[in-house]
């Protein structure tokens, strides 16, 4: 998997401000359709 930037220091696949989840999931976050960002949501946070 290439590396995937994360700021989420609560996250426990957070490694160094890199994500080690062996996969990722993104979902839209409230939309019919994600148009920027802010409109989607990572599901793979794990606390």
């Amino acid at each position: 998997m290439p590396d995937v930037k994360c700021n989420v220091s609560e996250c426990s696949y957070n490694s160094n401000l890199k994500c080690a989840a062996p996969m990722i999931e993104i979902a839209k976050n409230n939309t019919a359709a994600a148009n920027k960002s802010d409109e989607t949501k990572c599901e793979t946070f794990k606390r």
